[in-house]
C-alpha cells in the first residue's frame, strides 16, 4: 500500500476539525436564532427565516501552496473559507509529495493533496503570493496546467497579493482588471491585465486581493458571494474583525516618503522579474 495517500484519503480518514471549531459559534448564532422565531412550536416547519440564513453548502475550496509563499495570504482566507460550515476546503501543494510545505518566513503548512489528486470540479480556487517562491510558481508548468484545467468550471478563481501574477502567468487574467501588492500591481500590464489600485477587485468570477493583509478582506469577500452578506458579517464578528492600526500607514498614499522610497528599493524586484516572464 502506499505510503501517501490522496486528498480523499486524507479527509476520510479523519474529521475536519478546523471547519468544525470554526463554525461552532456560527452554528450556535443560527440555532439560538431558529429557537428565537420558532419559540412558540419548537417542532414545527415555519416560515421564520434564521438571522443567518444559507449556514450549511457544499462548496469544494483548493487553496494552493507552493514553497517560498507568504503565510499570511494563505491563513487569512483560510480561516474564513474554513469555516464555510459544510465546504470540503483542500490545501494542495505542486510539489511531488505531501511533505510540508514552507512558506517565505519558515512557517511551514501541511497539505492535504497534490495537483494530480484534485480530479473534481473545484468551486473556489485561491492562490497566495509570494516573492522567489511566487516567480518560480509562474514558471512551473504543472502549476500553470493545473489552474488553466480547474479555473474554467470554478465559481470564483481568487488570489493574494502576487498570486495575482501566477493567474496572470497562466492567461487567466488578460483583460480582466486585478490588483496585487502596491510594489508590483503595475507590471500586471504586462499580462494583458489592467491594474486597479483597490483592496479587493472582482471582474466575473476573478476575485483578487491587494497585498498580504488584503487576504483577510478576500476571504470576507469570497464568504459574501457564495453565502451571502449575513453569513459573512457574522465570520467577521466571530473573527472580531474590526481593524484598527495603531497610527495611519500600510499604503504608499499614507506613509512617510521616506519610508516608501525604502520599501520600493527592497521590494522592486520582483516587478522587473515578473515583467521578463511574461515577456517569454
Amino acid at each position: 500500500m502506499s505510503s501517501v495517500m490522496n486528498g480523499d484519503a486524507r479527509d476520510s480518514a479523519r474529521p475536519d476539525r478546523r471547519a468544525i471549531l470554526h463554525s461552532i459559534p456560527l452554528a450556535a448564532a443560527w440555532l439560538a436564532s431558529f429557537q428565537q422565531a420558532n419559540a412558540d412550536e419548537p417542532y414545527q416547519t415555519t416560515n421564520h427565516a434564521p438571522a443567518i440564513p444559507n449556514m450549511v453548502g457544499s462548496e469544494k475550496v483548493v487553496l494552493l501552496v507552493y514553497p517560498g509563499f507568504t503565510a499570511l495570504d494563505l491563513v487569512g482566507p483560510h480561516f474564513f473559507l474554513s469555516g464555510l460550515m459544510g465546504a470540503k476546503v483542500q490545501l494542495v501543494t505542486n510539489q511531488p509529495t505531501l511533505a510540508p510545505v514552507v512558506s517565505d518566513a519558515g512557517l511551514a503548512i501541511t497539505p492535504d493533496a497534490r495537483l494530480e489528486d484534485v480530479h473534481a470540479p473545484v468551486d473556489v480556487l485561491f492562490v497566495p503570493g509570494g516573492f522567489d517562491g511566487t516567480l518560480a510558481a509562474m514558471q512551473h508548468a504543472p502549476t500553470l496546467d493545473f489552474l488553466r484545467a480547474k479555473a474554467p468550471q470554478a465559481k470564483l478563481v481568487s488570489s493574494v497579493c502576487t498570486g495575482s501574477f501566477i493567474l496572470a502567468a497562466a492567461g487567466l487574467l488578460e483583460g480582466r482588471r486585478a490588483t496585487s501588492h502596491w510594489a508590483a500591481r503595475d507590471v500586471l500590464a504586462s499580462f494583458g491585465a489592467t491594474p486597479v489600485n483597490e483592496r479587493v477587485v472582482q471582474d466575473g468570477k476573478f476575485l483578487t486581493g491587494a497585498g498580504i493583509s488584503a487576504g483577510l478582506d478576500a476571504g470576507i469577500a469570497i464568504t459574501a458571494v457564495l453565502r451571502g452578506r449575513p453569513y459573512a458579517e457574522a465570520q467577521m464578528l466571530q473573527a472580531e474583525y474590526a481593524p484598527a492600526p495603531p497610527f495611519p500607514g500600510g499604503r504608499p498614499e499614507n506613509t512617510s516618503p521616506d519610508i516608501t522610497s525604502a520599501m520600493k528599493a527592497m521590494l522592486g524586484g520582483f516587478g522587473p522579474r515578473a515583467k521578463a516572464i511574461a515577456g517569454r
